[in-house]
């Protein structure tokens, strides 16, 4: 059983331009990484960094952006096409971490976000172990 997330914190703390630099923060660490930094095209860095952004500013504050653009955000089916099991998700949970910590985000937001993100992380495995 998962513990409730109160998005109503990271609302409050994180604004829209604090998800865009979360992600920019993030990807400049998947780019180097050589864990799950190979699953990403390789022509698409940018992209998929706008594509993160956009999706997290639509999941906590409504911005229709990414809705408009993408359709439903789908995030299983657009993530089976990678092979992601425990270390995967558990290399993507250390980056994400460490680009939370970069960009500042309070402790009491961070820790909901976390606990939102290893959902997440967790619900994309497509491979055992």
């Amino acid at each position: 059983m998962s513990t409730p997330i109160d998005e109503s914190l990271i609302v409050q703390q994180l604004d829209e331009a604090a998800f865009t630099r979360l992600a920019a923060a993030f990807y400049r660490r998947m780019k180097e990484d050589d864990v799950v930094g190979p699953l990403y095209p390789p022509d698409d860095w940018e992209g998929a960094e706008e594509r993160f952004a956009g999706f997290l500013r639509f999941r906590f504050h409504g911005n229709l952006g990414y809705i408009e653009s993408r359709g439903h955000p789908r995030l299983r089916g657009r993530h089976l096409p990678f092979k992601i099991g425990e270390a995967e998700r558990d290399r993507w949970m250390e980056i994400m971490t460490a680009a939370m910590a970069e960009t500042a985000v309070p402790e009491t937001a961070a820790t909901q976000l976390r606990a939102f993100f290893a959902q997440v992380a967790d619900f994309m495995r497509n491979q055992p172990g």
